[in-house]
């Protein structure tokens, strides 16, 4: 199976679910492109990116896709505000330098933001920090400490307390397991925070607070 032919990635797909049909959107640190090109060919949004690495830019390019060389952390402050429908961060946000102020722009731009991340509070994780004392590496860090671009890991229970430190609230949710299988939406935040390798937010803003830790089912 060549590059062209591989399936997408499992938060990807998931992503994809949660983009209405023809969807202005922003994809924030879009690496090569692969999400903005499923966005485009299964829900024919309106997509720009955004990629700090000129790599990543060329790929894009070459792919059609319209993207711009920019940072996270220093660039999305001159976007105005509602620009997007949906401005969207996958596996990006612990490689930021500022990660609150990225959410709080990116809520800024997008009438919505999507984060997907790599939980660090997953059980393989505490279980090699436990017993072996070392910096985990896994499938979703992989990574050694010392060349790593992660700066500001995060789990699952501390990102929906940002999440309503940011007065946004959360109106989908999904943990991954190990295998891409979605954990259960009714099961308490411990066990997301403990089983989930991955997890994918869906935030909106400007809701009050009670409904803040609202999850929903998405379809995997």
């Amino acid at each position: 199976m060549n590059a062209a032919q591989q399936k997408p990635r499992v938060d990807l797909q998931v992503i994809a679910q949660m983009v209405t049909h023809g969807a202005r959107v922003l994809d924030v640190g879009c690496g090569d492109g692969q999400l903005l090109q499923l966005l485009a060919q299964q829900r024919g949004v309106d997509g720009r990116g955004v990629e700090l690495s000129q790599r990543g830019v060329n790929e894009c390019v070459a792919k059609g896709l319209s993207v711009i060389q920019g940072d996270a952390d220093a660039d999305l402050i001159d976007y105005p505000d509602d620009g997007f429908d949906y401005v969207i961060l996958s596996q990006t946000l612990q490689a930021t330098r500022q990660p609150r102020e990225a959410l709080e722009n990116m809520l800024r731009i997008g009438r919505r933001a999507i984060v997907s991340f790599p939980n660090f509070g997953h059980w393989r994780v505490r279980a090699q920090l436990a017993f072996r004392g070392r910096m985990p590496v896994t499938g979703n860090l992989a990574y050694s400490w010392h060349d790593t671009p992660n700066i500001h890991l995060c789990t699952i229970r501390d990102f929906v307390e940002l999440v309503e430190q940011l007065g946004a609230h959360i109106e989908r949710g999904v943990a991954l397991d190990r295998a891409g299988a979605p954990i259960r939406v009714n099961a308490p935040w411990w066990v997301w925070n403990m089983m989930g390798e991955q997890a994918v937010f869906l935030l909106a803003r400007d809701v009050p607070a009670s409904r803040s830790a609202q999850r929903k089912t998405e379809p995997a």
